[in-house]
């Protein structure tokens, strides 16, 4: 128990100089005003953080994520199917696509689906 926790220790202390050993000897001389600030995917951080964000384009990633998952679900379902009994299989297959395709009549027919300004 002691030596395991010596070793622990002793790994930890190593990880530690290591990462101090790097940061110093990656400090970057040059410093000016672009670097200094901070990168957020190709957006200009001098200007207001608050822009108009697209609201079709909310639901539609909202849609995906939730279908996405939804076939996420759905894979493992074909993996059991030779270890399942056939008929309950595809009576849980059968209302989980029906749920699947009743909610996506219903975004589509909300309109959720359309790319309208």
């Amino acid at each position: 128990m002691l030596m395991i926790f010596i070793m622990a220790s002793f790994i930890m202390i190593l990880s530690i100089i290591i990462m101090l050993i790097a940061n110093i000897l990656s400090k970057k001389t040059f410093m000016d005003r672009e670097k200094n600030s901070p990168f957020e995917c190709g957006f200009d951080p001098k200007n207001s953080a608050r822009l108009p964000f697209s609201l079709q384009f909310f639901l539609i990633a909202v849609i995906f994520l939730i279908f996405d998952v939804e076939i996420a679900l759905l894979m493992p379902m074909i993996m059991i199917m030779k270890f399942s009994n056939l008929f309950s299989w595809m009576i849980v297959s059968f209302f989980f696509i029906m749920i699947l395709l009743i909610g996506l009549y219903h975004e589509w027919n909300q309109g959720a689906l359309k790319w309208a300004d």
